[in-house]
């Protein structure tokens, strides 16, 4: 197994005086693709956000790396550059167009020039099927191209570790795939990828290994044929069971 590439110890995280993170621990290795799954409120999107400090942890350690990021002298805003962030919510500027809207980041936070910064937007945008919607706003685009022009945006900055929250729960049904082929593609390239989803079917065909949370803690993991089809805790068992009635 290569080194740990992310790597979580004893995390807490406290909201208004309850504790939402109980002391999370979790190691994610390079070219791995970890899937959380867990009901609403687990704390997901916390841990998921506590690993680039959009949340800063209460307590414990986050290295990315081999650099702490939640430490008082990390400049943060360069350990960010290795990570990609994706949300469930597009957050692309209405004025910009796809291509300026992966272009703006490569100008202003690492400083490329326009063609640079142009050429990388243009394959990257190639990379996520919308070569041809460059020139296209936000206000054009479906929901899932504009979900795909926000992963371009991401990779375009050539992050070590991508991380999804979430990012087809807001998509119609018919748009899921086409997000979801883009991330497959990321994950057989060797992108170390950790994925909040609720889409368990790309869990179990992609993920190197499967993380149930519920009620803040990390109650079993694995892989996904030891998640899906042979889970030891009753909360798993629980939680699948109660997708599979849904479906």
């Amino acid at each position: 197994m290569s080194k740990a590439i992310v790597e979580i110890k004893d995390l807490k995280k406290t909201f208004a005086n309850e504790e939402v993170l109980h002391s999370i621990n979790l190691q994610v290795h390079k070219g791995e693709v970890v899937c959380i799954l867990g009901p609403s409120g687990s704390g997901k999107s916390t841990l998921l956000r506590c690993i680039n400090l959009l949340e800063v942890p209460t307590s414990g350690e986050v290295w990315v790396d081999g650099t702490q990021i939640n430490a008082k002298n990390t400049d943060i805003n360069k350990a960010r550059r290795h990570l990609g962030m994706v949300f469930q919510q597009f957050n692309l500027f209405p004025h910009k167009t796809a291509q300026g809207n992966v272009e703006l980041a490569l100008t202003k936070v690492l400083k490329l020039s326009k063609d640079e910064a142009s050429a990388i937007a243009i394959e990257q945008l190639a990379h996520v099927g919308l070569a041809d919607r460059a020139d296209y706003y936000p206000s054009q685009l479906s929901g899932g191209q504009q979900q795909r022009v926000a992963i371009a945006r991401a990779l375009a900055m050539e992050p070590k570790v991508m991380l999804f929250d979430e990012v087809t729960s807001s998509l119609d049904p018919e748009l899921v795939r086409d997000v979801l082929n883009v991330m497959r593609d990321l994950a057989r390239g060797g992108m170390t990828m950790v994925v909040v989803t609720h889409e368990m079917g790309f869990a179990r065909e992609v993920a190197d290994r499967v993380v149930f949370m519920d009620e803040g803690v990390i109650v079993e993991e694995g892989s996904p044929e030891d998640i899906f089809e042979k889970p030891k805790n009753e909360r798993t068992k629980n939680f699948l069971g109660h997708l599979i009635e849904q479906n």
